[in-house]
């Protein structure tokens, strides 16, 4: 579909032009304890199995994770994170067409990550947790999701509270991008989550949909990811595998406000909408 605005995502040598159309990112959880699909991916075939399938049903990008960041998830060595993921990406290298992003708050987790080809750091901590994160990826040219997190993920759902959602998070995420880019990290490698789901509300997690272009103001790629999360069955009373419905409600709502690129575990179904949407807003004029 048709943005609001030119935006360019630098990723290593891969140009991202996020102007035209929002670009759907592949959940590939190799964990045994995420939220909704934990245990499926485990086995590395398996998960490199999802990963040409979900490419092949639309996604523009794979993001691989081997820490369960759910709400009350207790954090994982180094070494068995990167047990988990390095054999992934390894496998993807040179059959992927799509983006690889290594979903990680670990700066020795990512530099492997990168060293095999991954081009993306997903990093629900902004790039804070790990002190020689944004180092590694300066010296990698990889580009960065910093995202919005209230405290971590064991404590993060203890009743957050927030005098503004929106002008908090904004301010955090403006935050951290002058930070970066003062610290020598080309701003155009980077782009930002107001992290749904992560210290937030149900309440506070609708005001963030419905305010994406506080967001888009930044000046750098939008991600969202809402993915069969507990405010959507807080809303509809189903549990996360009957949660798709609700996704999609909530990813059209997120990109028709200006939110470049959708984090989910549905892709083809999700790719399928965001269609729909495009030729509706070409329709449209």
């Amino acid at each position: 579909m048709t943005l609001k605005s030119p935006m360019l995502w630098r990723c290593r040598g891969i140009r991202m032009e996020l102007d035209r159309r929002a670009v759907v990112m592949g959940i590939l959880n190799v964990t045994p304890d995420s939220f909704s699909d934990g245990g499926k991916h485990l086995d590395p075939r398996l998960a490199v199995a999802r990963a040409l399938e979900m490419e092949s049903d639309g996604a523009g990008i794979i993001d691989i994770g081997g820490e369960s960041t759910r709400p009350g998830a207790e954090p994982v060595p180094a070494e068995i994170e990167a047990e988990r993921v390095i054999p992934v990406i390894r496998a993807l290298k040179g059959r992927l067409r799509a983006v690889i992003s290594v979903d990680t708050m670990k700066a020795c987790v990512a530099e492997q990550a990168l060293a095999e080809g991954a081009h993306v750091v997903n990093d629900v901590s902004a790039l804070t947790h790990d002190p020689a994160m944004p180092e590694v990826v300066k010296s990698y040219g990889a580009g960065a999701v910093l995202m919005h997190m209230k405290g971590e993920p064991r404590s993060m759902q203890a009743a957050p509270e927030y005098s503004d959602v929106i002008a908090e998070i904004a301010s955090y995420l403006e935050g951290r991008i002058q930070s970066l880019s003062s610290a020598g990290l080309d701003p155009t490698t980077l782009a930002v989550d107001p992290g749904i789901g992560f210290g937030k509300t149900t309440d506070h997690n609708f005001r963030l949909l419905a305010n994406i272009s506080a967001f888009e103001r930044l000046g750098r790629p939008v991600v969202l990811g809402p993915s069969r999360k507990r405010f959507i069955g807080d809303t509809t009373g189903r549990t996360p595998e009957f949660r798709l419905a609700g996704t999609l409600a909530a990813v059209v709502c997120a990109v028709e406000r200006g939110a470049r690129i959708v984090r989910v575990h549905d892709v083809r179904e999700t790719a399928d909408a965001l269609r729909v949407l495009e030729r509706i807003q070409m329709a449209a004029g």
